[in-house]
C-alpha cells in the first residue's frame, strides 16, 4: 500500500457516503456505498477477504476518492448513478437501461404515446424498460387498435385549435383518431382516454374493464347509443387481452417476482410483472459477474438497476433470498413509490411456486446465453461433439435435419421435419 493511500485511510470520516477505488492509471475500478465510510473502506485492507473478486480488487487499488452524503439513502442513489455512468470493472455489470425502449406518454394538453430510448425529466410518464422490443411494439399496437390516440407530432393546444393551425389527417377519416387538432374532442375527454391507456400499461386490465362497463351503462341509459357502441368495442378487445393473461395469484396484489440463475461469470435474471393477480409482463436482464458474488449481492444490484428512475414499483417484490441492505433498499423504494413496498421470501404455497417458475425461466435464459457464448468462441455442446465421434463424421453436425414419413398402405403419405442447430431445436424451421 502506498503512503498517500495509507494516509487517506487514516483520515476517513465516519459518515455515510460513496467511495471510488482507482487503479494505477487513475481509472475507477469499483464504486461502493457505506453507512460509515471509515469502517467500510478500511475493511477491504484487513486481509479478511475470501472471495476471488475482492482479493483481485484490493491488489489493484492505488487510490480512493470519497463523496460524503447526508444519509445512506442519498449514498445508495449516488452509488447507482455512478455505476451506470462509470461502469467500473469490479461492479456487477447490467446492460444499461438507456439501451432498452420505453413507452412514453407525454405531458402535453393532448398527450402522445410512442416508444423512446431517451428518458428525460420533462413531466412525461415512462413505462418500461422493455427488455424485448417485440413486446414493446406489441403493446403499442394494442393501444393503437383500442384507443384513438393521435399519431401526429403537432403541438396541439387551445391557441392552435382556435387559429385552426392544423388540419385533419387520414387517421381521423379512417376512425383512428378523434381529431383533437381541430378541437373535435375536448381536452378533458382526450385525457380520460389517455388515463385508460395508462391503466392498460400498468396491467390494470380488469379495473379498466369494470370502469368502461359502468361508462357503457351510463351512456346507454342516457340514450347515447353511439358512445355506448364505441365503449362496447373497446370492452370486447380488452376482454380478449384479459383472457390471455395467465392468472397466477388469487389475492390480486400487485407484485414482481425476481429470480437469478448463474454459473461462473454468466448470469441471467428473469422478472415477472403480476398485476391484479395476472401475469402481464416478463422481462429478462443479462448480468456479467466478476467472480465470487453471492445471490444477496446480485439481487441488490438488480433492484437498484431495475427500479431506477422510471419503472413502476409494485406493492410486493418476491425473491428466493433477501438482498443485502434490504432495509435500505425498501426505504429507497418507499420514497420512490410513495407507498410501502414489501420484500417477500416465500417458503411454500402459491407464492413459492411463482418464484420457482421465475427461476426456471432464468435457468432457460442462462442456457441460451451459454450456447450463444459457445458459438462465439467456436465451441459446441458436448452432445454434438459426441455425435460426431460416434458416427465418425468428418465435420461437426451443426445442422441436423430429421424426417419422418408415414402412409396408409402406400397412400395418403405425410411427412414431418425437425431441425437442430448447434444441438438445439430450431422450432421456426
Amino acid at each position: 500500500m502506498n503512503t498517500d493511500l495509507n494516509n487517506k485511510l487514516k483520515a476517513l470520516p465516519a459518515r455515510p457516503g460513496v467511495y471510488q477505488f482507482k487503479n494505477d492509471k487513475d481509472k475507477v475500478i469499483y464504486v461502493g456505498k457505506a453507512r460509515n465510510l471509515r469502517s467500510r473502506v478500511r475493511s477491504y485492507f484487513h486481509g479478511s477477504a475470501t472471495n476471488a473478486k475482492t482479493i483481485a480488487l484490493v491488489k489493484k487499488i492505488k487510490d480512493v476518492e470519497l463523496v460524503v452524503t447526508d444519509s445512506e439513502i442519498e449514498a445508495l442513489v449516488l452509488e447507482s448513478n455512478l455505476i451506470k455512468e462509470l461502469k467500473p470493472r469490479y461492479n456487477i455489470d447490467l446492460k444499461d437501461d438507456k439501451s432498452f425502449p420505453f413507452i412514453k406518454v407525454t405531458s402535453e394538453p393532448f398527450p402522445q404515446v410512442y416508444s423512446t430510448r431517451q428518458v428525460i425529466k420533462d413531466g412525461s410518464k415512462y413505462f418500461g424498460p422493455y427488455t424485448s422490443v417485440k413486446s414493446m411494439k406489441s403493446s403499442l399496437r394494442m393501444i393503437n387498435q383500442i384507443f384513438k390516440i393521435r399519431s401526429c407530432k403537432y403541438d396541439i393546444n387551445e391557441v392552435t385549435i382556435a387559429k385552426k393551425k392544423y388540419k385533419l389527417c387520414l387517421d381521423y377519416h379512417i376512425n383512428k383518431c378523434d381529431g383533437p387538432c381541430e378541437g373535435l374532442i375536448s381536452e378533458r375527454e382526450y385525457n380520460e382516454m389517455v388515463q385508460e391507456v395508462i391503466k392498460l400499461l400498468r396491467g390494470k386490465t380488469d379495473d379498466l374493464i369494470k370502469e368502461l362497463e359502468t361508462k357503457m351503462q351510463k351512456s346507454s341509459s342516457g340514450l347515447d347509443f353511439e358512445k355506448a357502441g364505441e365503449i362496447r368495442d373497446k370492452l370486447e378487445q380488452l376482454k380478449t387481452i384479459s383472457s390471455k393473461q395467465k392468472i397466477v395469484s388469487n389475492d390480486f396484489i400487485d407484485r414482481d417476482v425476481i429470480s437469478v440463475a448463474y454459473e461462473d461469470n454468466d448470469s441471467a435474471c428473469s422478472i415477472f410483472n403480476i398485476r391484479s393477480g395476472k401475469l402481464v409482463g416478463k422481462k429478462q436482464l443479462r448480468l456479467s459477474l466478476k467472480g465470487g458474488e453471492e445471490l444477496p449481492e446480485i439481487y441488490n444490484s438488480i433492484v437498484k438497476f431495475y427500479y431506477g428512475e422510471h419503472t413502476e414499483i409494485p406493492k410486493e417484490i418476491l425473491f428466493e433470498t433477501e438482498p443485502i441492505d434490504s432495509d435500505l433498499l425498501k426505504q429507497w423504494l418507499n420514497l420512490r413509490a410513495e407507498k410501502k413496498v414489501k420484500f417477500v421470501i416465500p417458503q411454500r404455497g402459491e407464492l413459492r411456486s411463482l418464484v420457482n417458475m421465475c427461476k426456471q425461466n432464468a435457468i432457460l435464459q442462462l442456457k441460451e446465453i451459454q450456447i450463444q457464448k459457445m458459438k462465439k468462441e467456436g465451441q459446441v455442446p458436448c452432445a454434438v461433439a459426441a455425435l460426431q465421434k460416434d458416427l465418425r463424421l468428418i465435420k461437426l453436425p451443426k445442422i441436423i435435419e430429421c424426417f419422418d414419413i408415414s402412409n396408409l398402405q402406400g397412400t395418403d403419405s405425410v411427412a414431418s421435419l425437425v431441425v437442430f442447430v448447434d444441438g438445439k431445436p430450431k422450432k421456426s424451421l
